[in-house]
C-alpha cells in the first residue's frame, strides 16, 4: 500500500488544472494582532468551484488511465464538484450520492458541472454506503474520498504552493474530515519544515476521525452534528486514519460557536465567505487566543460554498 509521498505531491501540481493552482494568500494585521501570530490564509475559495476539491481529482483522474468505467461517489458537496470538474474534461460520466439535507448551493453546483446527483440518507455517510453499494451493483468505479493516494497528494500541493511563498511556516492548522487534506498538507509539510507542528483540526460533534488518529476506541455507533458539513465525517476511513498517523503531530476539537465566530472574523477582515468547515483551522486558535504567540501558522481555507440566508 502507498502512502503519500512529496515527489507525488509534487508531480500532482502538473496534472492539476491551472484554474485551481496558485490560489492566493491572505493576511489580515487585525488578526495577526488578535492572536499574537503570523497568520498565513491559503484562500482556496478564490476558484471556479470555491474549494480545494479539484486538485485532488483533477491528479486522480488524470492516472486513472485505460479505466473507462463510469464513476461514482460520495459527497457532501464540494469533492462532487471537484470529481465533476474533472470528469467534464475527461469525458466521464459521473453519479454522486449526497445527503437529502446537503447544501442546496453544492447539489446544484455539481448538477450544472454535469454529474447525476442522487439524494439518499439523512448525512454524508448514509450517502458514501449508497454510492459503494451502487458502485458494486452497476460495475462503476468508487472514488472514496479519503481512500486515494492521488487525491491525497492532490491536496498537497497547497501547502507546496503556500511554503514556496511563506517557508518559514511553523505550524499548519488544516481541517480534518476524510483525511485527504490533511494528510496530504503534512506529508508537504514535514519534508519542507521538518520542525512544522502539523495539526488537523476536527468538529466536536464529528470527532471521529481524530479519535481514531488517536487510537481511542471507535465505535461504530458515532454521530456528526455539527454545521461544518464539509468535515462532518460519522465514518472513519481506515486509509486515511494510517496515513494522517505518518504525519500529524496532533488534533484539535473545535465547537460549532468557534466556527462561527472564525468565519465572522474572517468575513470582517478578509472579506471572505467561508463555509464552516473551510473556517475550522481558525476555530481552533479560539479556543486558546494567547497560546500561539509568535508563531508562524499556515491555515487553509479550503471551501466557500454556502446558502444564502
Amino acid at each position: 500500500m502507498r502512502y503519500p509521498e512529496p515527489g507525488g505531491v509534487k508531480a500532482a501540481l502538473d496534472r492539476i488544472d491551472p484554474a485551481f493552482r496558485g490560489s492566493p494568500i491572505r493576511q489580515s494585521a487585525v488578526l495577526d494582532r488578535l492572536f499574537g501570530a503570523e497568520l498565513w490564509f491559503k484562500d482556496e475559495t478564490a476558484n471556479p468551484i470555491r474549494s480545494f476539491k479539484a486538485r485532488g481529482a483533477c491528479n486522480f483522474m488524470a492516472a486513472l488511465g485505460d479505466d473507462d468505467r463510469p464513476l461514482v461517489c460520495g459527497s457532501a458537496g464540494n469533492f462532487g464538484q471537484g470529481l465533476a470538474w474533472a470528469a467534464r474534461r475527461h469525458g466521464r460520466r459521473l453519479t454522486v450520492f449526497a445527503a437529502e439535507n446537503a447544501v442546496r448551493k453544492k447539489l446544484q453546483a455539481m448538477r450544472d458541472l454535469g454529474a447525476d446527483v442522487r439524494l439518499h440518507g439523512a448525512d454524508f455517510d448514509a450517502a458514501k454506503q449508497e454510492a459503494i453499494c451502487f458502485a458494486d451493483r452497476e460495475g462503476h468505479r468508487l472514488v472514496v474520498d479519503g481512500d486515494e493516494v492521488l487525491i491525497a497528494e492532490g491536496a498537497g500541493t497547497i501547502a507546496l504552493e503556500a511554503m514556496e511563498t511563506v517557508p518559514d511556516i511553523d505550524m499548519v492548522l488544516a481541517p480534518l474530515g476524510n483525511g485527504a487534506l490533511a494528510s496530504g498538507i503534512g506529508t508537504w509539510v514535514k519534508q519542507a519544515a521538518p520542525g512544522a507542528r502539523m495539526l488537523a483540526v476536527a468538529a466536536a460533534g464529528a470527532p471521529v476521525m481524530a479519535h481514531a488518529v488517536r487510537g481511542l476506541p471507535v465505535t461504530g455507533r458515532e454521530t456528526a452534528d455539527t454545521i461544518a458539513d464539509g468535515i462532518a465525517v460519522r465514518v472513519a476511513v481506515p486509509y486515511a486514519v494510517d496515513s494522517l498517523r505518518r504525519v500529524l503531530d496532533g488534533t484539535i476539537l473545535v465547537p460549532d460557536a468557534a466556527i462561527l465566530r472564525a468565519m465572522d472574523l474572517l468575513r470582517s477582515h478578509l472579506h471572505l465567505v467561508v463555509e464552516p468547515a473551510g473556517a475550522a483551522g481558525l476555530a481552533a486558535l479560539l479556543s486558546d487566543p494567547a497560546a500561539w504567540g509568535g508563531r508562524r501558522i499556515l491555515i487553509p481555507l479550503c471551501g466557500g460554498n454556502v446558502d444564502a440566508g
